[in-house]
């Protein structure tokens, strides 16, 4: 089962009180197709949206997505309201920004419960439904930094890296039953997200990182004047999805690509670095 062409197309969308998702429930309701979003408030939300978006075919939706059962409530209700399920969008997330011995227990609790625990929340509630019709789209977003690491981004790395070996293995598993897989990868874009709505500090810090100190300013200056446009890269999104998928990962921006390849280069180098002496722990040959 395609991309559906004679009816809305209903789709399942985490974190859409501001940034690219909310970017994107605006095109999908503009588009036509039907909306579950999810959210910590409705009311952000739709404040957010404006008076001037039709919210006929917005069903809001207040969910911690660390509740599975709140999350399983939600896929059911959005289920229920719209006849079925075709798209789900794992967006929701924030940033952290600290050296990794400044992170607490607590701290990465935190963002592995949005980033990893939340997905798999979303995907255990919405799979089965998917599976049945034998058809739908997964979209996991991830970030560049899910291929490639920078210091003082150590703890979101670790959310995104997960995010990425999840969403490899998920691809593999539903092929068959015809749920395309993309892991979404995008650079620096002109949202919140380097705001202190969405970009986590540290506590408490240590002197000894003061280069990370500088980046975290550097970071927060950098806001309104990042390269990517978020309407640009939600109607990639979009059209990614309704055109039928493409490759695994779709990156979005050309820093992200920059990053990405140079990521490449270097593991490129460390494997032909290997190649002598990995086979030196295999047995011997018979």
């Amino acid at each position: 089962m395609g991309f559906p062409v004679d009816r809305p197309a209903t789709w399942f969308v985490t974190g859409t009180s501001r940034g690219l998702g909310l970017e994107v429930v605006k095109q999908l309701l503009a588009r036509g197709d039907n909306v579950a979003a999810t959210t910590r408030s409705t009311e952000r939300l739709l404040a957010a949206l404006g008076e001037g978006v039709d919210t006929t075919r917005l069903l809001p939706l207040a969910v911690d997505l660390r509740d599975e059962a709140a999350v399983g409530q939600a896929v059911a209700r959005t289920a229920e309201r719209f006849g079925g399920l075709d798209v789900v969008v794992n967006n929701a997330g924030y940033g952290f920004l600290a050296a990794v011995e400044e992170t607490t227990d607590r701290d990465v609790r935190a963002m592995l419960d949005v980033q990893v625990v939340g997905v798999w929340n979303v995907l255990r509630a919405a799979l089965p439904v998917l599976r049945e019709q034998r058809g739908g789209h997964v979209v996991n977003v991830s970030s560049v930094l899910g291929l490639t690491a920078v210091p003082g981004w150590g703890l979101y790395c670790a959310g995104k890296f997960a995010l990425e070996g999840l969403s490899e293995a998920l691809a593999a598993e539903v092929a068959d039953f015809g749920v395309g897989v993309t892991i979404v990868e995008p650079g620096y874009f002109r949202t919140d997200f380097l705001t202190r709505d969405s970009l986590a500090l540290p506590a408490a810090t240590t002197d000894a990182y003061p280069a990370i100190r500088e980046m975290t300013a550097n970071h927060l200056q950098l806001q309104g004047s990042q390269l990517g446009d978020p309407v640009r890269g939600a109607e990639r999104i979009i059209a990614n999805v309704v055109e039928g998928g493409g490759p695994l990962r779709q990156l979005l921006g050309s820093d992200s690509h920059a990053y990405a390849t140079a990521k490449v280069d270097a593991l490129r180098a460390n494997l032909d670095a290997a190649a002598a002496t990995a086979p030196a722990t295999d047995f011997p040959a018979a």
